[in-house]
C-alpha cells in the first residue's frame, strides 16, 4: 500500500536524555534527508555530521540512517535522526521536518500500522509488538517475543489451512460426486480433523486465563481483621511504604494496590480494609470490596493476629493460605500449627518463605512460559465464534453439505481476522491506538 503523506515522530524514551530517536517514514523520506543531513546515507549505514535546516541553521550534530522501501520496519522508505535528546533540540528538528512538503506528525501506532497494510507483519504480530514494548518482567517479554517472532500467526495459520481444505473436500464432493478420483467419505476424512480442530481451540481458549496473568499479573489479595498486619505484610513484600499502618483499626478503608517481580512473574499485591462488624459507612464500603476483590483473586493470603486471635470464617470460595501474624509477640512453641506459614513484619521472619510460595503458585497457575497462548480478549471471542460455526458445522444433516460447508467459510473467516487475512478495518483503531506515538 503506498501513502502519499510521509509522517515523523519522535520514537525513543521521554525527554530529556542522552539520545533520542526520530524516525521518518513515507515518500519524502530522501528529500527529508538530504534536506536536513545534506546527503542522502548509504542504506543502511550511520552518517554523522550536521543537521541543518532550510535556512542554513544548524539544528546538531548527529547521526542519520536511511532504510530504503520495501527493506524498512514500514515497508516504505524511512529514516531516524539520532540526536541529542534535548527538548529544544527535538521539538526544533521535528519543527523543520513539520515544514517539509508532505510531511505530518504520526498518530499513535502509524509506524506500526503501515507495517501492517504493507505486509510486514500481520495483526498478531503487531499486538506482541505492543506487548514488548510495554513488557516489565521476564515472563512477559518472552511471551511478547515469542508471538512476536510468529508462534500465534503459525499455530492459527495452520487450522486456517485445515478448514481450507475441509472446504475443499466437501465441496468437491457436492460438484464432482461421480468423479472416481473424489473421496467420497467425507465423514471419516474431514469431520474427525474438524472434531479434532474445536478440541484444539477449546484447549487453545482456555489458556487465555494464563496469558492474562502473564500481561496483567498474578493476583494476589491480603485479607484479615484489622489490626491483623495486613498493610504491614504490603510495605514488607514490597520493601517500602505502600500502605498506611497505624495501630488504630479500620485505617485501610479501599484497595492499596502495589505490583511485585517475583522471578519474572508480574504479582499484583492488593491490601483490603479489614473485616469486622459493625462497620462505618464508608469503612462498610471498603469491607464490601474486599470480599468482592477476593472473590476473583488467583490467591488469598487470610491473615490472623496470633496474638489476638479472631472467628472470621475463611473465604470458602478462594485459594487461600493461612497465616499467622505477629510472630515476634509469640513464643515459637506457641505458634498454631493450623496455620500454612507463620511470620513477622516487625523481624522479617518468614517473609521471604512467603514470597516463595506466592512464586510458587504464581509459576504454577501461568504453566510453560513457552505455550502458544490467546493474548488478547478478541482472539478468544474470534475462536469462541470459530468453534460455535464448527460445531454447526457437525450438528447440520448430512444432506446439506451446503449448509456444513458455509459453517466451515464462516469458521475460517473468523480464524483469519486473527490475523488481519481477513477484513478487520473496524479494528485497526482500536488496536493501533494503544502505541505509543512513535512506534
Amino acid at each position: 500500500m503506498l501513502f502519499t503523506d510521509s509522517i515523523a515522530a519522535l520514537s525513543s524514551g521521554h525527554l530529556p536524555s542522552g539520545v533520542a530517536i526520530v524516525r521518518i517514514s513515507g515518500p519524502h523520506v530522501r528529500f527529508a534527508l538530504e534536506t536536513i543531513a545534506g546527503a542522502l546515507p548509504q542504506p543502511r549505514r550511520a552518517h554523522y555530521g550536521p543537521l541543518t535546516a532550510p535556512d542554513a541553521r544548524k539544528i546538531d550534530q548527529a547521526l542519520t540512517l536511511f532504510f530504503p522501501g520495501p527493506q524498512s520496519f514500514t515497508g516504505e522508505d524511512c529514516g531516524e535522526f539520532h540526536v541529542h535528546g534535548g527538548r529544544a533540540v527535538v521539538a526544533t528538528l521535528l519543527a523543520e521536518i513539520g515544514k517539509l512538503p508532505g510531511f505530518r506528525q504520526a498518530e499513535a501506532g502509524e509506524f506500526t500500522r503501515r507495517a501492517f497494510l504493507n505486509g510486514k507483519m500481520d495483526l498478531l504480530e503487531a499486538e506482541a509488538l505492543a506487548d514488548l514494548i510495554n513488557s516489565e518482567t521476564e515472563a512477559q517479554r518472552q511471551f511478547a517475543v515469542m508471538n512476536s517472532a510468529g508462534a500465534q500467526s503459525e499455530l492459527y495459520l495452520a487450522w486456517r489451512k485445515r478448514l481450507i481444505h475441509a472446504r475443499a473436500m466437501i465441496e468437491a464432493e457436492m460438484d464432482f460426486a461421480d468423479e472416481s478420483d473424489v473421496p467420497g467419505s467425507v465423514s471419516t476424512q474431514v469431520w474427525d480433523d474438524v472434531r479434532l480442530l474445536i478440541t484444539e481451540i477449546g484447549r487453545h481458549v482456555d489458556g487465555y486465563s494464563k496469558a492474562e496473568m502473564i500481561r496483567d499479573g498474578f493476583d494476589v489479595v491480603i485479607l484479615g481483621a484489622p489490626n491483623a498486619g495486613k498493610s504491614s505484610l504490603l510495605n514488607a513484600l514490597v520493601r517500602r511504604e505502600a500502605a498506611i499502618v497505624t495501630d488504630e483499626p479500620g485505617t485501610t478503608r479501599d484497595l492499596v494496590e502495589a505490583i511485585l517481580d517475583i522471578d519474572g512473574l508480574k504479582v499484583r499485591i492488593t491490601d483490603t480494609a479489614g473485616l469486622r462488624e459493625p462497620a462505618g459507612k464508608v469503612e462498610a464500603i471498603g469491607i464490601e470490596r474486599a470480599k468482592e476483590r477476593a472473590k476473583v483473586a488467583d490467591l488469598v493470603l487470610f491473615l490472623q493476629d496470633m496474638s489476638a486471635p479472631d472467628d472470621l470464617p475463611i473465604p470458602a470460595d478462594a485459594s487461600v493460605i493461612m497465616i499467622g501474624t505477629k510472630l515476634d509477640r509469640m513464643k515459637s512453641e506457641d505458634a498454631d500449627q493450623l496455620y500454612a506459614l507463620t511470620i513477622s513484619t516487625l523481624d522479617g521472619e518468614g517473609i521471604d518463605r512467603l514470597i516463595e510460595i506466592i512464586g510458587e503458585r504464581a509459576a504454577a497457575a501461568i504453566g510453560q512460559r513457552g505455550d502458544v497462548l490467546p493474548s488478547r480478549l478478541r482472539h478468544v471471542e474470534l475462536l469462541n465464534n470459530a468453534r460455535e460455526y464448527l460445531d454447526a458445522a457437525l450438528s447440520a444433516p448430512d444432506a446439506l453439505l451446503e449448509l456444513k460447508a458455509e459453517n466451515l467459510r464462516l469458521a475460517s473467516d473468523r480464524i483469519g481476522k486473527l490475523s488481519g487475512a481477513v477484513d478487520v478495518e473496524d479494528l485497526l483503531d482500536v488496536i493501533f491506538s494503544q502505541f505509543c506515538i512513535g512506534k
